[in-house]
């Protein structure tokens, strides 16, 4: 299915509703910000060389966080995530981050925010948090 309002530049949200492999777009997000972080363990001691700080290569804790507003596809994509939220599942998402690539692994809905005039269409902002194993495929 497509979304009528779907911009090009939109980074879109699909998740695997079922468990089944089949990912369906819930949502297309504006004004996104998308962070991948990975937390260094210091290995520093008396002897390294010159005084310099000494990481510790492939060890700490890599995550992303991802978070932007938009509207819903549909009010089934919406309850689907509202109940995402509140049993507080790790289904696998996929993200496509238009000229960069898809995010795929399991992620956490850890914030659903939603505001609307009396007279426009209702807006969400959505926050998804990395739940497990990530992979990244280039576009």
């Amino acid at each position: 299915m497509t979304m009528g309002a779907q911009n090009g530049k939109d980074l879109l949200i699909k998740v695997d509703l079922t468990g089944d492999g089949q990912f369906e777009t819930i949502a297309g997000l504006r004004a996104t910000r998308v962070s991948f972080n990975a937390e260094s363990v210091d290995v520093t001691s008396l002897e390294s060389q010159g005084g310099w700080r000494e990481l510790l290569s492939g060890a700490g804790v890599k995550s992303a966080a991802i978070s932007g507003s938009g509207v819903f596809r549909d009010a089934s994509t919406d309850e689907r995530t509202r109940q995402i939220f509140f049993d507080g599942e790790t289904p696998e998402f996929q993200v496509i981050i238009p000229d960069f690539g898809v995010v795929e692994g399991a992620f956490q809905v850890t914030a659903i925010e939603y505001a609307g005039s009396h007279n426009g269409e209702a807006t969400y902002e959505l926050s998804l948090a990395s739940a497990g194993a990530l992979g990244f495929v280039a576009l």
